[in-house]
């Protein structure tokens, strides 16, 4: 009897892996005309312009050509400006602060040039460029230079602890305000998802501001209906990553009162996008102490019929792992899934149900009879928990096999107390699973040998 980490990682890596790709920074408005013939100008003027010219109006005009050029092409010459040794120059204008305009024009042309491959994105960060992108957070060019930040964190570890020690975390923090707009906070949850999200799992640069930076943005956009749904997820996601891990992390986000929120969520949420972070979160919650588990005070059991019912299989056995969890824990928690009435939905699902959501179903069955009383045992087996336990013989995986005899046994020793052995062994006859356990006596896994012919020698 234990909690359980969830074994298939595979969702949350696709999602993580789908948020670190780079991005190009372009503006639709100016897609119709080539900037060369707009203005003009050759590609060797711009350069010109920018690396050699002393007149600033001159600069401005060649680097928004540049940027331009890097926004609007199909497939931007990113080579041909690293190779003409411009970035040294942009990285210079950003700390005119004297005229912001060509601020964002070469923090613009930048983030294109960042979006590019590993040693496009190193001649950005060779040149000088993070310190001087960090400092354009706390004024008007705050958005440009966080995307920038973003394209480089995401091109692998060594970005991402560059800038992380060059100290983005602060002014990060500084800029999640109650009036933000939705497009600005979810171009600042991408830019923490590519800096942070891969260190949760390894504790790295892991520290309460980074956490309180992921805990503001939450309550932000959780009490702002207005705020985009893809803002929301991420940060659910990335507060999953939080949870993922050691007990004190999980008490650390319990100590915030954010569960309280997300059991809102969870009971009212109907978009499947947003609703599998949050389930995700409460799941990883209740891997934690019993202590923790007692997210259950909020009413969280409330959600999870509709859970259970979803017509994702996906939130399905997501639901079902986290009931696993929590009939793993005492006897007042497994009560209290009984009370919510989830028994027979679990029973129903480890008969028919999706094969990840039945095995599911089948450490949470298992767990609870690991655990619970003798009455709870009792209720168990008039919910027709014998013949579903059947239903999993003669799946191929030796370890549901195994976790299907445990409950099976613990059953059947729970029938001897009660004098109900006898019926419960005709029960098992007449739905096959005696003929399934015999046929297990041959099995090449020898735990589902000695378990199985346990149960014959022992009860029949």
């Amino acid at each position: 009897r234990k909690k359980r980490q969830d074994g298939n990682v595979q969702l949350r890596k696709c999602k993580r892996d789908e948020q670190l790709l780079k991005r190009r920074n372009i503006n639709m408005e100016d897609l119709n005309t080539s900037p060369l013939k707009e203005m003009n100008r050759q590609f060797d003027d711009i350069v010109i312009g920018i690396t050699q010219s002393s007149d600033e109006a001159q600069q401005f005009i060649c680097t928004q050509n540049a940027r331009k050029i890097l926004s609007r092409e199909r497939h931007p010459p990113i080579s041909k400006m690293v190779e003409a040794n411009i970035v040294t120059k942009l990285v210079e204008f950003l700390s005119w602060t004297h005229n912001p305009a060509m601020q964002f024009e070469a923090a613009w042309a930048l983030t294109n040039i960042a979006s590019g491959n590993s040693e496009q994105t190193t001649a950005v960060v060779n040149s000088g460029a993070v310190p001087s992108l960090i400092a354009l957070l706390c004024n008007e060019q705050k958005n440009v230079a966080m995307w920038a930040l973003g394209n480089i964190a995401g091109d692998g570890a060594s970005m991402r602890d560059f800038v992380l020690k060059k100290g983005i975390v602060k002014p990060l923090v500084q800029l999640v305000t109650d009036d933000a707009p939705s497009s600005f906070l979810q171009n600042l949850t991408w830019t923490v998802w590519n800096l942070f999200l891969p260190f949760f799992w390894f504790c790295r640069f892991f520290s309460f501001a980074v956490f309180e930076f992921i805990y503001t943005i939450f309550i932000i956009t959780a009490r702002n209906t207005s705020h985009h749904m893809q803002v929301k997820t991420d940060v659910c996601w990335a507060l999953s990553y939080i949870t993922d891990g050691p007990n004190d992390r999980i008490e650390l986000v319990l100590k915030t009162g954010v569960v309280e929120e997300l059991v809102r969520l969870l009971k009212n949420t109907s978009d499947g996008l947003l609703l599998t972070p949050v389930l995700r979160v409460i799941g990883n919650i209740v891997t934690g102490t019993d202590q923790q588990t007692q997210v259950l005070d909020l009413g969280t059991l409330e959600a999870f019929p509709k859970l259970l019912a979803h017509d994702k299989p996906t939130i399905q056995k997501e639901a079902a792992w986290t009931l696993s969890n929590i009939t793993a824990g005492t006897q007042s928690q497994i009560q209290a899934v009984i009370d919510h009435h989830l028994i027979p939905i679990l029973i129903a699902l480890l008969m028919k149900g999706d094969y990840k959501t039945q095995k599911e179903a089948c450490w949470a069955i298992t767990n609870y009879t690991s655990g619970a009383s003798l009455q709870q045992l009792i209720y168990l087996g008039n919910n027709n928990v014998i013949p579903a336990l059947c239903c999993l013989l003669e799946v191929k995986e030796p370890k549901i096999l195994q976790v299907c005899l445990d409950g099976i046994t613990n059953m059947l020793l729970a029938a001897e107390k009660v004098d109900e052995l006898e019926a419960m062994c005709c029960l098992m006859e007449s739905c096959g699973g005696v003929d399934c356990i015999e046929k297990l006596q041959e099995h090449p896994n020898e735990t589902v040998y000695k378990m199985s012919l346990n149960i014959i020698d022992h009860f029949f």
